[in-house]
Parts: structure tokens; C-alpha cells; sequence
């Protein structure tokens, strides 16, 4: 079984690399984030005829996650226990985001998760930011509290590179989100809790992102960030047999700003 993540940066913009990839690449499970549409404007059509059946939470333009399954899409949940509420006006009451997405594919437990970005070190988008991922450590920590045994995916856009080596400079991004130590702590938390880093061991660093920024020749200059990950619970990594991170799907004609990250699970 193959596992894919990937930030597509506009469903509707990329769709067709999405499936293009979606074809040649084989996967059978694709969590998508930052989809940028409401869920009466997904385009759900083409993924069936493709052979997949598609969950999405979409509220408007913003944010948006996305799960694209050929091994069965049961169980669909919309959000986590506790996730954390946003309101970027005093005079708004606060909501849950479009960040988290779960389904049940051919038995795996699969979160499509975007993590919010938290614009700037003591920003109040920083502090939601930390809550977010505290509230997801401690229902995570939950599920295998109560199943030893559950295969779970946490995978997705997590806006945090855990080590200097997930940058291309340190300097460049000292002061900034993303590298923060209260940051690295709180991705560190839940790796903690029994969800590894399935695809690292595979794609040793430094020097190994799956972002880049569009502006000033990041790409090509190797500017990059390593933010987006599959953490795996204890049985589920067990089953891990491969990984990649697609940087060739950075190139060519209008790519999302971020690679497809995949991991090869060997059958039970």
C-alpha cells in the first residue's frame, strides 16, 4: 500500500498535476491540504473516475484538507477532540478551522492535517498555533492509550522544521516561526507519544526539503524547508518498508510551492 501527503496549494489550480501524479506514481491514499475551496467547490468527479473516492473540509478560500482513497474511505471525522478554535477578529466568535481530516483507508486510521502557520513569534496566530499542537499530542496520545495496537497516519503540512538541518539557513530564519524552540518542542511532543518520523531514516539530511518558496529563485538554489510529514504509530511504522519525498513534482509548469511526501507500507 502506498501513503502520499502533499500540500497542493489549490485543489482546482493543480488538479491536474494532482492526477496526472495520482496516475503515474500508483498511490492509494493521498492527504491533501491547503485544498483553497469550499466543499461545494471540490472537484470530486475527476477523482472518481480515477478510481478514488474523496473526503474534503473546506470552508472558503482559506486552509482546507482533503483525503483521496482507492482502499475504502470509512469513518469520516471532521476535526479532532479539542482542536483549538480561531477568530482573526475580536469581534468574531472564535471557529474551528478546515485543518483536520480523518478517514479509515484499507484499515489505516488517516489524519490529513494542516497545521496553522503562526505568522510570527508572539503573534496570537503563534499561541493558537502551540495550542493546536498540544490538543492534538494529548487526543493522539489518547487513541493509543485506548488501542496499543491502532495504525494511525498523522500526516500532512505541519509548518514546523524539528532540526537546523530542515532549513537551508539557520540565520535566515532565526527570530522566525517554523524553527522556534517552542515549536520543535511541540512537534517533538508527539513524536514522544509513539508517532515516528517514517519517512526521515529514507531521506536522510541536510539538505532535504519538501518546501520551497515560489519567490527569489528558491527552488533551483536549493532554498528549501522540510515541513511536511508522516508520523506513524507503533504498529503502522512497523509496516513501513520505504519512503520518498517527489522533488521532481516541484518542477515544471505552475507546481504547488510544496513536494508529495510518500512512505510503502508492506501488508500486514
Amino acid at each position: 500500500m502506498r501513503l502520499a501527503t502533499w500540500n497542493v496549494n489549490s485543489i482546482r489550480t493543480r488538479l491536474d498535476r494532482v492526477l496526472d501524479w495520482l496516475r503515474r506514481a500508483e498511490v492509494d491514499v493521498l492527504a491533501m491540504q491547503e485544498i483553497k475551496c469550499a466543499d461545494d467547490q471540490f472537484p470530486a468527479l475527476p477523482f472518481f473516475e480515477l478510481g478514488y473516492e474523496v473526503a474534503h473540509c473546506g470552508f472558503n478560500q482559506w486552509n482546507g484538507v482533503a483525503i483521496a482513497s482507492r482502499v475504502g474511505l470509512d469513518d469520516i471525522e471532521v476535526g479532532f477532540d479539542g482542536q483549538p478554535s480561531w477568530s482573526s477578529k475580536p469581534d468574531l466568535a472564535a471557529a474551528a478551522e478546515a485543518r483536520a481530516l480523518a478517514a479509515t483507508c484499507g484499515g489505516i486510521r488517516v489524519w490529513s492535517l494542516y497545521v496553522p502557520n503562526g505568522r510570527a513569534l508572539g503573534d496570537p496566530h503563534y499561541t493558537y498555533k502551540l495550542n493546536w499542537l498540544a490538543a492534538l499530542r494529548d487526543t493522539a496520545e489518547g487513541w493509543l492509550r485506548d488501542d496499543p495496537s491502532a495504525q494511525i497516519a498523522l500526516v500532512g503540512d505541519w509548518n514546523i522544521a524539528p532540526t537546523d538541518d530542515d532549513v537551508w539557513s539557520v540565520e535566515y530564519y532565526r527570530g522566525c516561526t517554523h524553527v522556534s524552540e517552542p515549536e520543535r518542542k511541540a512537534f517533538n511532543a508527539i513524536v514522544d507519544a509513539q508517532f515516528a518520523d517514517v519517512v526521515r531514516p529514507f531521506t536522510p539530511g541536510p539538505g532535504v526539503y519538501t518546501y520551497w518558496d515560489y519567490t527569489q529563485l528558491a527552488f533551483p538554489k536549493g532554498r528549501g524547508m522540510r515541513i511536511d510529514f508522516i508520523l506513524a504509530s507503533p504498529a503502522l511504522a512497523a509496516r513501513v518498508a520505504g519512503a520518498q519525498i517527489v522533488r521532481d513534482e516541484r518542477k515544471g509548469k505552475a507546481p504547488s510551492d510544496h513536494a508529495p511526501v510518500l512512505v510503502d507500507l508492506r501488508n500486514d
